[in-house]
């Protein structure tokens, strides 16, 4: 029998309110993959596509609909032998306005060919023999809310924190930033920032300067997406290192890739994988930064813990030092119950503990 690929909705629930530039979340929704085989009844492939609202370039209304033609077209191929060539596959099956979709599907299809174990990549992480360096993500919120959060982070282990700014009274979060370097040096807590786009042309100059003095690693996307020419300028003139974020999304082909990054020149770039197209387009993207001395890192897009295994099995394949955004297991109280647990700062695969993906039903489309 050839391979056949199912989904359905899964609404995920937030702990607290997550507080960013472009709102608050409360919820978020992810379509669940499933990919079995009638003959392999006991292997099971699984993933995830979980488009960001206001964000992912399939944020479209008709999104279900969509996936459900492209699970159509899948399942006419009528896959039976591997290996086959997965990209082509991708190519062939989901259009290019759908990288979640593409993700899902990679995701899912990697497992499978895995044997189903949730095993997307084997390597030291998945095995359980080692873990990932990990930044404490602060959200946007009152300035004790956000203190709160980073004493939490610090009496987790976290050495590496990352701060949403752009949304709130700019001077007080720069009073919050303060609170930690008043208490910890560069060299003992590592501060990020991410605008997600918030800054202005006209006071983007600015407010790079006054966050210079937190001596921080980083600030993600302090502008909006689109703005190449300024872009270019700040990732020359800033003395905060800055990292391009919403700047990748949306752009699938090789040379543009290395025609953005060539003329920017940014120190650094996210990657998610979610928004990007899945593990190829990482690939061209770390390939491209590798060849331009541009230092990246990994970011889970508010997948559930079926995305954000894969995700940092995949981060786990490369010899990537730097803390990765990967800590977002613990923000839904409704996530699935999975050998992904946190210890210190970094993000562990603990093969004593069993996957539970029991509250997904047998509602499947």
């Amino acid at each position: 029998m050839p391979l056949r690929i199912v989904f359905q909705p899964y609404t995920l629930h937030f702990r607290m309110e997550a507080g960013t530039s472009r709102g608050v979340l409360k919820q978020k929704t992810s379509w669940i993959l499933k990919v079995t085989d009638e003959e392999q009844p006991g292997v099971v492939g699984y993933g995830e596509c979980g488009p960001l609202p206001g964000l992912s370039v399939d944020d479209i209304p008709d999104f279900g609909a969509q996936l459900a033609e492209v699970c159509e077209l899948f399942n006419q191929l009528d896959l039976e032998v591997f290996p086959f060539n997965l990209s082509i596959i991708l190519e062939q099956v989901v259009p290019e306005h759908l990288p979640s979709v593409r993700f899902g599907i990679e995701m899912a299809l990697l497992d499978y060919m895995n044997g189903g174990e949730k095993m997307q990549y084997k390597n030291a992480f998945s095995k359980g023999e080692k873990g990932i360096s990990m930044n404490g993500l602060i959200w946007m919120g009152s300035y004790d809310h956000m203190v709160s959060q980073i004493e939490d982070k610090l009496a987790q282990g976290y050495t590496t924190l990352k701060m949403k700014v752009g949304a709130i009274d700019f001077d007080q979060e720069c009073r919050v930033l303060q609170s930690v370097r008043s208490r910890f040096s560069p060299s003992e807590i590592t501060l990020r920032v991410d605008a997600n786009g918030a800054f202005q042309p006209e006071d983007v100059h600015e407010k790079l300067k006054r966050l210079s003095g937190f001596d921080l690693h980083s600030i993600e996307q302090p502008i909006r997406a689109g703005q190449t020419e300024l872009l270019a300028e700040l990732c020359v003139s800033s003395p905060v290192p800055i990292a391009l974020d919403e700047e990748l999304i949306g752009i699938f082909d090789y040379r543009k890739k290395f025609a953005l990054l060539k003329k920017t020149q940014p120190p650094f770039i996210i990657l998610k994988p979610t928004l990007l197209g899945g593990f190829q387009h990482c690939k061209e993207w770390i390939e491209i930064a590798t060849r331009l001395s541009i230092g990246w890192w990994m970011t889970s897009a508010l997948e559930s813990n079926i995305g954000l295994n894969a995700i940092s099995q995949f981060t786990a394949s490369f010899d990537n030092q730097l803390p990765q955004g990967l800590g977002t297991g613990q923000l839904y109280h409704n996530n699935f119950a999975s050998p992904l647990k946190t210890d210190q700062g970094y993000l562990f695969y603990d093969k004593q503990e069993n996957w539970d993906l029991s509250s997904l039903g047998d509602a499947w489309e």
